[in-house]
């Protein structure tokens, strides 16, 4: 066994939920409680373990991608802290949640894309999209399923997006993302205003778009995707306010909390 550690608590089903709560999720396989993706070219499994979870291949380039797919940037026990001194509503979720790490998005363009074929769907519609798109233009990887390069999709038509759901103008986004001098992977390097501002200076990338890149890619701890529709339930569902409102009062948890609050809504 190739243990990788998580600090504890850590509760693999809670944590991958998001894999299966919205049909299967090629990118990010659960099966039988095995979790795949394509890292390199190579298929790696991961199970959960005594102390974290197995992972075939660990090496070198397959456990920073693990690492961020398992959400270990977030650091929860001083959110359980704070949320029991501050938050009554929020502490009932932790604890009914205990464990549970929001899952990032390893790939920058990835997430941006699957937040491109989000907008103004179903998560249900969103995840079938995904998965045609990747069937068309990524790889199959032994039980895995490699998510299409930026240099596929900058090649691609527009229509060989359409062609697999999407609408014309969310293709042309796509596509024109690929094809943008934007260093994706040097956007950590800045702050999140910039990002925000580098972001949305492309066409059909709002600000939705670019607060669930600094939630679900980077794990900014203050990212706050006020545009949301089900967040913006959850938060009057749970405090009564309007998710505008909210934001400050949970500074400065605001990511963490909102993946509480949305898998909270979710889940029985």
């Amino acid at each position: 066994m190739s243990l990788l550690r998580l600090p504890e608590p850590y509760d693999f089903a809670l944590s991958t939920s998001r894999f299966r709560s919205f049909g299967v999720d090629l990118a990010n396989r659960l099966v039988d409680g095995t979790l795949y993706r394509a890292v390199g070219g190579r298929e790696v499994r991961i199970r959960p373990a005594p102390g974290g979870v197995d992972v075939e291949p660990l090496d070198d380039e397959t456990r920073p991608v693990a690492r961020k797919l398992l959400g270990a940037e977030f650091e929860l026990a001083p959110f359980y802290r704070w949320a029991v001194a501050e938050q009554p509503p929020l502490a009932a979720l932790t604890d009914r949640l205990a464990g549970f790490r929001p899952p990032l998005q390893p790939d920058p363009f990835e997430a941006l894309v699957t937040s491109i074929t989000a907008q103004q769907v179903s998560l249900f519609a969103a995840v079938a999209i995904r998965n045609r798109l990747i069937q068309s233009l990524g790889a199959r990887v032994g039980e895995a399923w490699a998510f299409p390069t930026r240099e596929r999709i900058a090649g691609a038509a527009e229509d060989d997006l359409v062609a697999v759901g999407f609408t014309r103008r969310k293709a042309a986004y796509a596509v024109a993302l690929a094809r943008s001098n934007l260093d994706l992977d040097g956007l950590a390097a800045f702050d999140d205003d910039e990002i925000r501002r580098r972001i949305t200076a492309l066409r059909g990338l709002g600000p939705w778009t670019a607060e669930w890149f600094l939630a679900r890619h980077l794990a900014r701890p203050r990212a706050w995707p006020a545009g949301d529709l089900a967040l913006r339930k959850a938060a009057e569902v749970l405090y009564g306010v309007d998710v505008q409102s909210l934001g400050p009062l949970l500074d400065p948890f605001q990511n963490l909390s909102a993946h509480y609050l949305l898998l909270g809504a979710l889940l029985p």
